[in-house]
């Protein structure tokens, strides 16, 4: 019998990978949102409404691309644990492009009246049932090439794209926005929607080089007749429900790139290029500081990391979004960086694996997909929409949404602290930590193996600290 040689592993390239897909799924994320912000309120919904209810609604179509994204990770995620994580990037990759190709092509308000709105909110539906997938895939691949010790580094390049995607928008958006007003909105707004097919055709060069995981070839050489879903929630159901916690903290973010966009330049009339900037300059800061968060993260652990972001972007959402009330530039740019450059990028580099390593190889993808996409959903639905809500029909109060905040911060914190740290495990170690003795009998009887079998699942795990 000849025996099948595993792919090697190539961290850099799955790396690259990763980042290049969540570049585009950040880079449309911060288009929409953008969009919504500044001019997506104006074309594409009845001029007779008030500002305040426009924006509402702009930010509701933003929401809706999250609100589906739970019923695409139960489609997505039992793909990439079945077909291969690298199957899943790829519908991933082209489903999110072509979307937000599609926005820029559509008619406006002007032009077909209440079908426009209709129209856009079905292309996001589309749209949020493949970013259900993307980074799930991105992440467990990366993942699953780096070595033991450079997982919480690797996998911090997956969540990198959520700066170069915001830089790249922006970098786009504030010439754009700059435009005459009469240019800005027949079709100058179109074109930062027509860029992704760029960023497309790159990630998909990138990407048709990476193979599967090592790990995940050898799992599936003992074609285990387990449906994923259902083995996921039969024993793993507490680790999703802590990662749906701990996702809320991505409301912070939703808030930072979306409502405090809004909230300047609609409720304080506050220049809107310079406005742009703030996030711009935070987000190409953020491209240094996530690495280097990244490194820690496989120094310090991955639970310290998680937290002392959480607690800091929570906590900081107040100073920036007050800061905004006093049109002091200054202050809007200190306290910008301090949340989104310094606190919300060690979050991002620290989650990627602080989840991933919750489950086991062969449950990997549906259990991330599940937990992050219910958590991304609530606070991309709730972020916006609630801060949006609550500071007024003028947009002029930052208190409320600056509480709306501080509860994410609650919410993943604690949840946060019931996790293990895993950082000193290795991956075949976390198949058998992450396994009780039933759901381990379950799989050998699924494989046909006997039960002693189970023993070479992992070695003994070491003790964590």
């Amino acid at each position: 019998m000849t025996e099948t040689i595993l792919p090697k592993k190539t961290p850099v390239r799955a790396a690259v990978a990763a980042w290049i897909g969540t570049t585009l799924e950040y880079y449309d994320f911060a288009v929409y949102g953008t969009a919504s912000a500044l001019i997506l309120n104006v074309l594409f919904f009845s001029p007779q409404l008030p500002q305040g209810i426009s924006v509402l609604l702009s930010l509701v179509t933003f929401a809706v691309g999250y609100a589906v994204r739970p019923l695409g990770s139960l489609i997505l995620g039992p793909m990439g644990d079945r077909f291969g994580r690298k199957f899943v990037m790829m519908i991933t990759l082209f489903g999110i492009g072509g979307c937000t190709f599609l926005i820029g092509c559509l008619p406006t308000y002007d032009q077909i009246g209440a079908a426009a709105p209709i129209l856009l909110v079905a292309i996001r539906v589309i749209q949020g049932l493949c970013l259900s997938g993307e980074q799930p895939s991105a992440i467990t691949m990366s993942l699953e090439h780096s070595s033991d010790r450079r997982r919480g580094f690797i996998t911090s390049f997956t969540t990198l794209g959520a700066s170069s995607g915001t830089l790249l928008t922006l970098l786009l958006f504030i010439p754009i926005a700059a435009m005459p007003s009469q240019q800005l909105l027949s079709w100058g707004w179109r074109l930062p929607f027509w860029f992704s097919a760029v960023v497309v055709v790159v990630a998909y060069l990138i990407r048709r080089h990476v193979q599967e995981p090592p790990e995940f070839v050898e799992a599936q050489r003992a074609k285990a007749n387990v449906a994923p879903l259902r083995h996921l929630l039969r024993f793993h159901w507490r680790a999703v429900l802590r990662i749906v916690f701990c996702a809320l903290i991505a409301g912070t973010s939703y808030m930072m790139q979306t409502f405090s966009v809004a909230f300047g330049t609609s409720g304080y009339k506050l220049d809107k290029p310079t406005m742009l900037l703030t996030t711009t300059v935070s987000a190409v800061i953020a491209l240094a500081i996530t690495p280097l968060a990244g490194f820690l993260v496989d120094k310090v652990g991955r639970k310290t990391m998680f937290l002392s972001g959480t607690i800091g972007v929570g906590i900081t959402m107040a100073p920036y979004l007050w800061s905004i009330t006093t049109g002091n530039w200054a202050l809007i740019f200190l306290f910008g960086i301090i949340n989104y450059s310094l606190f919300y990028s060690m979050v991002n580099a620290s989650w990627p694996s602080f989840f991933a390593e919750m489950f086991p190889g062969r449950l990997r993808v549906s259990g991330l997909a599940l937990g992050t996409q219910i958590g991304f959903a609530i606070s991309g639905v709730i972020g916006p929409v609630l801060a949006t809500a609550l500071a007024g029909a003028n947009l002029k109060d930052w208190l409320g949404p600056s509480l709306v905040a501080i509860g994410f911060m609650l919410f993943a914190g604690v949840s946060a602290l019931t996790a293990k740290e895993t950082r000193k495990y290795t991956l075949k170690e976390l198949d058998d930590v992450q396994q009780s003795e039933r759901e381990k009998a379950v799989i050998t009887a699924a494989i046909g193996l006997p039960a002693r079998a189970t023993s070479d699942l992992a070695a003994k795990p070491r003790t964590v600290d």
